[in-house]
């Protein structure tokens, strides 16, 4: 016999809205109290070192553990320049490599480019550096080097970047071993974004007459520099962090030269070779700053990508 209208049987359903509710935001509470655990520990055993030097840790190039006196100028200095080297390299390759993709490859030679690219990415950082140091610095030192001293070393201000020996280790290798690194995350981001453009805004550019490279500036790039703008993040921050592959091309020498073709030190670097070494409590904790400080320039780095951001979104649909 069916039910009469006036009452209805209906299944028992529970909410679940609630809990699913609670544990989502769990989950996002538990990577902010991660955060704030990381720069607690970090904090506090890097309290030793902040209270001995104090703001002359950032400004001293010395770092000698016999004498107990660090400082950080020299791996701040080979971050930096290291990192700026490799988006320098890595920034116009990606987007090259990314319009090659989407706007000029062949249909039939497409997926096999982007399939390559994305296993470039794979590809252990060690294994970098050892191409970097066997087979690179070789190569950088006997062909490379001594031609671009000759012709560029005796010019003023530029000369002072490519003083040094011809080793084929230093700062200059390592931002290029590190720009090698981040194409294929850049590169990656890049196709994929300039992928999910509308087809009709391209067509009708293209209808107006617009040439490849005016697409890709005037229409391609504005709709897409959100996601451009976090591929070189992404790839940025991979150029910081950096470790195995930098200590292998860097020199590992705490000097501070303006020439590119010296070697030199990073932040990661200085943690990998030293820490399971040190002794002495002030030994551990200028490491331990140095630690704190890659992640102040990490966060400074995306805070400002962040800042940029809102400023191209608010200023959208304004004229130029």
């Amino acid at each position: 016999m069916n039910p009469s209208p006036s009452s209805p049987i209906q299944p028992t359903r529970t909410n679940l809205d609630p809990a699913f509710r609670l544990v989502t935001r769990g989950f996002a509470f538990l990577v902010l109290a991660l955060l704030v655990a990381i720069l607690g520990s970090l904090v506090d055993g890097a309290m030793p070192a902040i209270k001995h030097f104090g703001f002359s840790f950032l400004t001293s190039a010395d770092w000698d553990p016999v004498a107990q006196k660090f400082g950080a100028l020299v791996p701040i200095f080979g971050t930096l320049v290291t990192a700026s080297i490799a988006l320098a390299i890595g920034v116009p390759v990606s987007f090259g490599i990314a319009m090659f993709l989407t706007e000029l490859c062949p249909a039939w030679l497409r997926r096999p480019l982007g399939v390559a690219i994305e296993l470039l990415a794979g590809i252990p950082s060690i294994i970098y550096g050892m191409w970097g140091l066997f087979v690179f610095a070789p190569l950088f030192s006997e062909y490379v080097q001594p031609w671009v001293m000759d012709n560029l070393g005796g010019l003023p201000l530029v000369g002072l970047l490519f003083q040094g020996l011809p080793m084929g280790i230093g700062v200059f290798t390592a931002g290029l071993i590190l720009g090698v690194m981040i194409i294929p995350f850049i590169a990656s981001v890049m196709r994929d974004v300039f992928e999910v453009v509308p087809p009709m805004l391209k067509e009708s550019a293209y209808g107006l007459g617009a040439t490849t490279w005016e697409v890709m500036r005037n229409v391609v790039l504005p709709y897409t520099k959100t996601g451009v703008v976090g591929g070189i993040m992404l790839g940025l921050g991979r150029a910081l962090g950096e470790t195995m592959a930098v200590t292998f091309v860097i020199g590992n020498a705490y000097q501070l030269s303006p020439g590119l073709f010296n070697p030199s030190n990073s932040i990661a670097s200085s943690l990998a070779n030293e820490f399971a070494e040190a002794e002495g409590e002030l030994y551990l904790s200028s490491l331990i700053e140095l630690g704190l400080i890659l992640f102040f320039i990490t966060f400074v780095v995306l805070a400002c990508s962040k800042l940029l951001l809102l400023r191209l979104k608010a200023n959208e649909g304004k004229e130029s």
